[in-house]
């Protein structure tokens, strides 16, 4: 029987383990967690705390269970090279290396790769360590611009120009302004910034399975980070996201999918140009413009809300993908997904993201009752009860023939969970999809 090791402890980890646990190999599943997650808890034969990103603690315990197969799930272990640990250690791991997650873990390297072979989907930028210089280009620019740390930033940095949103950056003074702070405070471990073209649109999200050469996309699936309903308030982690049943999107085209696609296809090319093979999930957050798609950025992990979209509709073994992604052998694998349609809604504590009430318990009620998922994400269960963290606590994801059905069943979930929360009603409704058509209509005519 083999044994895989999921590592970390949020919704994204929780949907992964459930796609394992449905392998019809029957595998034993364990998991490395910072927090007991309930819903892992439950599916996982062990589990065990610990700091996720030491990769030498994680590699020791997988070889203490006897793990053949690993799943990394956040960008932090990957930052931190635990891949790396748990294959010196033996241990086959379904997600990339160390320098090979740079394509997520440093934007600048993902940029200049993108530039230095050519990839389609580019956006204009440039890199500053400079303060002062930094402050000149966004004079000289005179538009709206986006300002980014290099590193991670638990997708807390990035800053656009846009007085109509909460939280960010009212005009091009308080772009220098930030420019400046990222320079000299190292926000996201480096003292440099990237000042990029803000572009109008809409994101957009394609998944991948890659092995190195061969991608296997993913329906699409579009987040929604704004906190409130009509893409109000500041933003946030997300609060949640949505697919169609065609596997593409409202408001796209087929070709507008194999555009991106192609762009996925040809970074992993230049990765092993670079002498990089990337294997492993591949997120490609895309927004679309008039001319097509371009890159925002690149995930080298499973989205978090997004993989609940997607992975409950694979009609595959989950598991023989992890080792075709590792091994190699994704050329054999033809994409099997469900032709329905998702919506996922998180559920996050009063306040968030801003000044979210920390360590309340929930209520889960009745879900027995409901169609929709579950999946858990920043709680502790303790006490015999489950508290919040200062996170998003639990999503809830409905699955059905139509978008309308599925976002009933997801709010039909919600009403039974009681407790300091708060999520967005919006989500998944036609009023939010007639917006979406129409804005992309108005670009598309210029």
């Amino acid at each position: 029987m083999q044994r895989v090791l999921v590592v970390g402890n949020g919704a994204r980890e929780h949907a992964v383990a459930e796609a394992l646990a449905r392998s019809p190999q029957k595998p034993e599943l364990y998991a490395y967690i910072t927090a007991r997650n309930p819903g892992m808890v439950r599916i996982a034969k062990g589990c065990e705390l610990g700091d996720t990103r030491k990769g030498k603690e994680v590699a020791a315990y997988a070889n203490r269970v006897g793990i053949d197969i690993a799943i990394i799930g956040p960008e932090s272990p990957l930052e931190a090279g635990v891949v790396d640990e748990l294959e010196t250690a033996g241990v086959v791991c379904a997600s990339p290396t160390k320098n090979a997650a740079e394509i997520e873990t440093s934007k600048l390297f993902a940029r200049w790769l993108m530039d230095k072979h050519k990839v389609p989907g580019r956006k204009g930028w440039k890199a500053f360590g400079d303060a002062g210089e930094a402050e000149r280009f966004i004079d000289e620019r005179g538009k709206p611009v986006v300002v980014k740390p290099i590193g991670l930033t638990g997708g807390k940095g990035v800053k656009i120009v846009d007085p109509k949103v909460a939280g960010q950056l009212r005009d091009l003074e308080e772009a220098k302004a930030y420019a400046r702070r990222v320079i000299e405070e190292k926000i996201g471990g480096a003292a440099k910034v990237l000042v990029e073209d803000f572009l109008i649109g809409e994101e957009f999200t394609l998944q991948a399975f890659v092995d190195g050469k061969t991608l296997v996309p993913t329906p699409l699936v579009q987040d929604n980070k704004f906190a409130y309903d009509g893409d109000t308030g500041p933003f946030t982690g997300s609060m949640g996201s949505f697919s169609d049943g065609n596997h593409l999107l409202p408001f796209m085209t087929a070709m507008d999918f194999y555009a991106a696609l192609q762009v996925m296809e040809r970074t992993v090319d230049a990765l092993r140009k670079e002498g990089l093979r990337y294997k492993g999930p591949l997120y490609g957050g895309f927004i679309l413009t008039a001319e097509g798609p371009k890159v925002l950025e690149f995930n080298a992990r499973w989205g978090d809300p997004e993989v609940i979209n997607v992975l409950p509709l694979f009609r595959g073994d989950f598991l023989e993908a992890c080792w075709a992604m590792a091994e190699g052998k994704l050329r054999r694998m033809v994409p099997d997904f469900e032709e329905r349609a998702t919506v996922c809604k998180y559920l996050a504590p009063e306040g968030y993201p801003t000044n979210p009430v920390k360590g309340k318990k929930i209520e889960i009620g009745d879900l027995g009752r409901s169609k929709a998922l579950v999946h858990f994400a920043s709680v502790d269960e303790r006490d015999g009860g489950i508290f919040m963290s200062s996170s998003r606590a639990l999503s809830c994801t409905g699955i059905a023939d139509s978008m309308a059905e599925a976002e009933k069943i997801a709010e039909d979930a919600i009403s039974r969970i009681k407790g300091p929360v708060f999520h967005r009603r919006d989500i998944g409704t036609k009023g939010l999809m007639d917006r979406r058509i129409a804005h992309m209509k108005s670009i598309r005519r210029g």
